[in-house]
């Protein structure tokens, strides 16, 4: 399986001069996990979403729900999935940015303080040759792969994820899958809790206002939020675009890591990496190609 493309799959990826690839300069020092420099964006997205939306749901819309539900809800979508999920996510996604994914080899016989040497083409063939990484200098498993983007061999290597800002191997793989899993489930519930709101404010909307905090508002179009400790009043325009934007944000997530999971679901049943999967896509449209170019002329006129 690991030599679906006839070649050596030991190698940088992407490998410079390949397949059109962009040439990408490798950093001088191998990076220990997610939290090595150069930070990357996209971690700060994640955990600026994450902080959003618990702040929002646990502050603003779960007090919404009406008197004889909030307990109820408290502790099924609080305590046992919306807060369980929520830590639970955040424990696995720390220890998978976190984590060293790197070869064993490496982690013991790398100095990661040194810097990595340039990758000399004209001296050998590809990065790793016989297990033995001409980067790291060491000897490395038979799925081991050198990323680029981390500058070190990484073992059962299955992509470089840029949310953790960490490779994913055999070492953080199970983490990182609960982490897309938990925050799936999790942002399916905000969106339950916020389509109840949605439907019941239409309906009765006094359903939503059964804190005790509310006796004290005479006006319907005054709401409160972060009950109840600090309740803060506002008019429903701005609870109806919270509302929106908060539900854009949980769909648009929701889409995104519900078909990351089912990707995942897909490559565990068939018994592949992500890597895998992208080389055998490669090999396969490359074969097309090629089959394509070998053609007599009336042919390719047909299949056009």
């Amino acid at each position: 399986m690991m030599n679906i493309c006839g070649m050596n799959q030991n190698r940088v990826l992407p490998e410079a001069k390949a397949n059109n690839v962009k040439k990408m300069i490798p950093c001088p020092l191998s990076r220990v996990n997610g939290w090595s420099p150069p930070l990357h964006s996209f971690q700060g997205i994640s955990w600026t979403t994450f902080l959003v939306m618990s702040i929002v749901t646990f502050g603003i819309f779960i007090p919404f729900l009406p008197t004889r539900w909030k307990y109820a809800a408290y502790v099924v979508s609080f305590v046992l999935v919306m807060g369980g999920l929520s830590v639970f996510h955040l424990i696995v996604h720390l220890i998978a940015t976190t984590i060293d994914p790197a070869d064993t080899n490496v982690r013991l016989k790398k100095d990661y303080s040194e810097p990595v040497p340039t990758f000399d083409r004209s001296k050998h063939a590809h990065v790793i040759q016989n297990q033995y990484c001409h980067l790291c200098e060491v000897t490395v498993s038979k799925k081991a792969k050198h990323c680029i983007s981390c500058n070190k061999c990484v073992s059962g290597f299955d992509h470089h994820c840029k949310w953790l800002n960490n490779c994913v191997g055999s070492r953080n793989y199970r983490f990182f899958f609960c982490s897309v899993a938990s925050a799936a489930v999790a942002l399916l519930g905000v969106i339950v809790i916020l389509l109840y709101i949605f439907i019941q404010y239409f309906i009765d909307p006094n359903e939503l206002r059964t804190d005790p905090w509310y006796k004290e508002i005479s006006s319907e179009n005054i709401w409160l939020l972060f009950l109840p400790l600090w309740p803060v009043p506002v008019k429903t325009p701005m609870v109806l675009f919270i509302w929106v934007v908060v539900l854009l944000l949980a769909i648009t997530s929701f889409v995104l890591l519900g078909h990351l999971f089912l990707f995942h679901i897909y490559l565990i049943a068939k018994n592949l990496s992500t890597y895998d999967h992208m080389m055998r896509s490669r090999f396969q449209k490359n074969s097309r190609s090629a089959e394509k170019k070998e053609l007599p002329l009336w042919k390719k006129s047909s299949l056009s």
